[in-house]
């Protein structure tokens, strides 16, 4: 039943916050995200006993080692070609040397650039081997102007060193991450574990426990938690059962205990209790955990241990960058929205009576409601019409109207001659002037500049459990649906996949590139928002 509750709520986008229970007399529990894919609680850690894999930069030293050589490579290579002698036999040029490798060393660092470099396909190795030779070549670049040695060095050697750090480091990294997956890490100490398992799923943990040579574990022994005939699994021994393991382990050769049965067990409760005693670090699989690609951390909640498994999330440094960016837009846009209201308020009173700025309730990020702000392009009484023009609604499933021709819009009529006139509404929308009034809302902080755009209340009454997940972030002016086709789109499942990739990937680059791409979209005319 809680298995089922949980995939529903992943599958709308919800956050999810699993308690960690005392499991014995466990007292401090800690997690992690595991390579294998799997999210894993600790045992209580003891001083110089359990070394923790790093994290951050530190995490892949060896690729931060072999980029600090492979672009003294490139340095030496671009000297012998432009200066036919080696570098560093002049003080001048072993002083470019320092500095080029500090920057490189700085880069790492500061923006991680080596994150996730396992998992990176070609592609995206390439895109991120560029964006690292380049903050490397400008961080060197501006060191030396800014000590007014620039004019001492050669630009061509700057250059071929840049050019030779990009080929040869993605080739490194590429031919670095083969080996890897077949003889794994030389940096990494392999630690001995033995996996207690129930025998239905023996096999297929051991499988996953044992695929990855990066991680450094070595299975040893297989401890069962019910009695079993069986000798070995895959290849491993079976060693014990729960109720002799502790006694087993008390006399062998073990580094750390895989754990992946229920914890609400007595058996298995007493048998972490031991290990605990024994100061024997814990790895225990949480249950429903890791297997929909979501993104998980630790937190504390009311003085517990939580798993925190959700869509996306942003650390408080993007969401100031974001907030910031909304901030600058915001003042921009609504400045721009007096103006307009100024030249076209007029013209809409004279077409339509009525207030010039819309005001409508939406749904916001995770259901807040709040009003968002339009300049007016339809009659006063477009709401009460539209029940009647749904069955010319362009979307069919209803959870979005759009319509080719809307007699709602100010100006838009139809002759008698059956020829369709449009007015100084359909301009508005066109040109998405009407949307400039929402700069308000993101300055409210109601809206950001990019988000995915806020359904109206009777929408939200039809959505099923995964179309949710698009309330998952703060409702934006522009958005990934809105550069991929606008109103053209009349599928709203593929909106809500738009939506979900927006929020699944979001970064604070991808913004800045919806941004520009709006623009285009605007003045290439293709459909209002």
């Amino acid at each position: 039943m809680v298995s089922e509750t949980y995939k529903k709520l992943e599958s709308i986008g919800f956050p999810v916050k699993i308690r960690i229970l005392k499991l014995g007399s466990t007292d401090e529990l800690e997690l992690r995200t595991d390579i294998i894919g799997h999210t894993e609680l600790f045992g209580r850690e003891t001083a110089d006993m359990y070394k923790r894999n790093a994290q951050g930069w530190s995490k892949h030293l060896d690729f931060f080692i072999l980029d600090e050589i492979v672009l003294q490579i490139a340095f030496i290579i671009a000297s012998l070609i432009r200066l036919n002698y080696i570098p560093y036999t002049t003080a001048e040029y072993r002083s470019l040397g320092i500095v080029l490798l500090l920057s490189d060393a700085i880069v790492q660092m500061l923006f991680n650039t080596m994150h996730n470099v396992i998992k990176r396909g070609p592609a995206r190795e390439l895109w991120e081997t560029l964006k690292h030779c380049f903050i490397v070549f400008f961080g060197a670049t501006a060191y030396l102007f800014a000590g007014q040695t620039g004019e001492t060095y050669s630009r061509l050697v700057l250059m071929y060193t840049l050019g030779f750090h990009i080929v040869l480091g993605y080739m490194t990294r590429l031919s670095w991450k083969q080996i890897l997956s077949s003889i794994g890490t030389p940096l990494k100490k392999k630690i001995t574990m033995i996996a207690v398992l129930n025998p239905k799923y023996a096999e297929s943990t051991l499988q996953r426990l044992t695929n990855s040579k990066v991680e450094g574990y070595q299975i040893t022994g297989v401890i069962m938690d019910q009695d079993t005939e069986l000798k070995e699994i895959a290849g491993v021994p079976v060693v014990a059962t729960i109720e002799n393991a502790a006694d087993y382990l008390c006399r062998e050769w073990v580094d750390a205990i895989y754990i992946d049965c229920p914890s609400t067990d007595p058996k298995i409760a007493e048998f972490m209790d031991a290990c605990r005693q024994m100061a024997l670090p814990l790895h225990y699989h949480v249950p429903g955990m890791g297997i929909f690609g979501e993104k998980q951390f630790v937190e504390k909640i009311g003085g517990t241990t939580v798993l925190t498994t959700t869509i996306n999330y942003a650390t408080p440094a993007q969401n100031l960058a974001k907030r910031c960016l909304d901030i600058l837009g915001g003042i921009i846009g609504s400045i721009i929205a007096v103006i307009l209201i100024v030249i076209f308020g007029p013209m809409i009173k004279a077409k339509s009576p009525g207030p010039v700025i819309f005001k409508q309730q939406r749904i916001g990020k995770n259901g807040k409601r709040f009003y968002i702000y339009k300049l007016r392009s339809m009659y006063m009484d477009a709401e009460e019409r539209k029940k009647e023009l749904m069955a010319q609604n362009r979307v069919s499933d209803g959870m979005m109207f759009k319509m080719d021709f809307d007699p709602r819009i100010i100006g838009n009529e139809i002759l008698p001659d059956g020829t369709k006139k449009t007015g100084i509404g359909e301009f508005i929308r066109k040109w998405s002037i009407d949307e400039f009034m929402q700069f308000f809302n993101v300055l409210k902080g109601d809206m950001s500049l990019v988000g995915t755009r806020p359904p109206t209340p009777d929408e939200w009454e039809k959505y099923a459990y995964h179309h949710r997940a698009r309330l998952a972030c703060k409702p934006g002016i522009t958005g990934m649906w809105q550069v991929s086709g606008r109103s053209e789109i009349t599928d709203f499942e593929e909106v809500v996949k738009l939506d979900t990739e927006y929020i699944t990937n979001w970064s604070f680059a991808l913004d800045i590139k919806i941004l520009f791409k709006t623009i285009g979209v605007v003045f290439a005319q293709k459909g209002a928002m």
